[in-house]
């Protein structure tokens, strides 16, 4: 029988702003577990008045953990044993909870798609209804909320040392991909041994691009499925929905972007359907959806969707 896990954010238990391989793990599971993580999200100076609260473990990790690069808080890692460089680490995201019932967006200059666009920090706070599932914008506007992690992380490769969770890299990360909901598994390339997974950036709603920066950030609690696989080799993240097949990519260049990624849906083609990488590139053209997954974190995001439907090969 695989074991059930939880694992709660606290000062003992986050990472604030950085990945590396060196950072020991604080929870050591088996492939094929399930592990339930809280994640906890904002500095001090995003906080909201009352009567909206702060959660005593963020409070914790504030007033506890150092923030070692600007980057995000993040719950982990998570080794698996055996886990080694050349595997693939398996997430089967199985469910995602609020944590607690407010969020916060700011837009500021020099940040976003459009750093000339505001002269000074605009901060909103925006109460949550885990009831209803809707935000509740300043102005009247209800969203509705599709919660999902932004950041899902294995350890980088051991020679990068120490590097910021901001811009999204090979080994995941700052992904913010909104598909990456519950039902989705998302596929990541190991590093290093152990694998360490760490999650965090919680997002109430985002829209695709992410483009002042923030999305509705807020705390999460999210349960996955973690298993090694040495059946499958990637270079880059990939996930796979109930209904499509995802490649990703990140290059400070977006046009950079959207070729890895979209050779990487040839190359996924042509392994699952026998298809000539001609014939592979021409389907792509036909049916597959090439989306801005983020263009505000350095690395910007191209995330390529195709229908499981058109993974057919000659009869």
């Amino acid at each position: 029988m695989m074991a059930q896990h939880r694992l709660d954010a606290g000062a003992e238990t986050v990472h604030w702003g950085f990945f590396d391989a060196a950072l020991q793990p604080v929870l050591t599971i088996e492939s094929g577990d399930t592990v339930t993580i809280s994640t906890v999200s904002g500095p001090a100076e995003v906080m909201p008045p009352p009567p909206m609260t702060v959660p005593p473990a963020l409070a914790e990790v504030q007033a506890r953990v150092p923030n070692r690069m600007p980057g995000h808080m993040c719950t982990g890692p998570v080794a698996l044993r055996e886990a080694k460089p050349g595997h693939v680490l398996e997430v089967a995201i199985e469910d995602i909870q609020l944590h607690y019932d407010w969020g916060y967006t700011y837009a500021a200059p020099l940040k976003g798609a459009l750093p000339d666009e505001v002269d000074e920090r605009h901060l909103i706070h925006i109460p949550l209804d885990r009831e209803r599932m809707m935000g509740r914008l300043p102005w009247g506007l209800e969203l509705p909320l599709r919660p999902f992690f932004g950041v899902m992380a294995v350890a980088p490769p051991p020679g990068w040392g120490t590097v910021s969770t901001l811009p999204p890299r090979r080994n995941g990360g700052n992904l913010d991909n909104k598909e990456l909901v519950p039902g989705t598994i998302l596929y990541l390339p190991v590093h290093a041994e152990g694998a360490n997974f760490s999650v965090g950036d919680g997002h109430g709603v985002q829209g695709d691009g992410e483009v002042c920066v923030t999305a509705i950030e807020t705390g999460l609690i999210g349960t996955f499925r973690l298993t090694l696989r040495d059946d499958l080799a990637l270079d880059w993240p990939m996930a796979e929905t109930p209904t499509h097949v995802m490649t990703m990519a990140f290059d400070p260049s977006l046009d950079a972007a959207v070729k890895i990624a979209l050779r990487s849906m040839i190359d996924l083609i042509a392994a699952r359907t026998g298809l000539g990488r001609h014939e592979a590139y021409m389907l792509c053209s036909l049916a597959a959806d090439l989306r801005v997954t983020q263009a505000v974190n350095g690395n910007n995001g191209i995330h390529c969707m195709l229908p499981k439907t058109c993974l057919v090969g000659r009869g």
